[in-house]
């Protein structure tokens, strides 16, 4: 890997993390050169724009995201297990704070003051993961593995919705527990009786 490509990466590990801290406009470039100990003018360098920078970011998030996915898919059949898999990254990575919020929803919530071009890799990311969740409550519900009481759609919605809501109630009481105690329930729900 070359010197630029580590550069760049830690600019965008730098900027995901003030992202999380702060928001979209909760950062500025001066602020990544200190952390990551280089020139404004190197950033620009990798990123000619905040709104490049930030695009970029969330557009490899989303890899990252769908690359999860597809990995979580090959390694769990079960839909429900699929669920707690999910949640249960979530609930590690809000305990030990190595990605306490996911990005995208912290940014979708800042979505009428974000530039356009966030906003799509934003959206997309929502979709994106709509997309899954439904074809997991589509499976669950055909193979009698996951009890619905709405359609798919509607269950992937509230699903992906609650887990968002549960991040930031965490944040909000600054209770990392939390986060098990709303998404608990849902999982519960969706379990099939014993």
């Amino acid at each position: 890997m070359s010197n630029l490509s580590t550069t760049s990466d830690d600019i965008l590990a730098c900027a995901r993390s003030l992202i999380v801290a702060g928001g979209y406009n909760g950062f500025s470039y001066a602020d990544i050169a200190d952390v990551v100990g280089i020139r404004k003018a190197s950033i620009h360098h990798h990123f000619p724009s905040k709104v490049d920078l930030v695009r970029t970011l969330v557009a490899r998030y989303r890899e990252e995201a769908e690359a999860g996915i597809a990995n979580l898919e090959l390694q769990v059949s079960n839909p429900f297990e699929q669920l707690r898999s999910y949640v249960g990254y979530w609930e590690a990575c809000i305990a030990d704070a190595s990605a306490p919020f996911c990005v995208c929803a912290l940014l979708a919530g800042q979505l009428p003051v974000l530039p356009e071009e966030v906003g799509l890799e934003v959206r997309a990311h929502f979709r994106s993961l709509s997309e899954w969740l439904t074809s997991v409550m589509e499976r669950g519900a055909r193979h009698g593995q996951l009890q619905l009481t709405h359609t798919p759609r509607a269950e992937a919605e509230a699903f992906m919705a609650t887990v968002h809501g549960a991040m930031l109630s965490a944040r909000a009481y600054g209770d990392t527990k939390i986060f098990g105690v709303v998404t608990g329930p849902l999982l519960e729900r969706l379990a099939l009786p014993v």
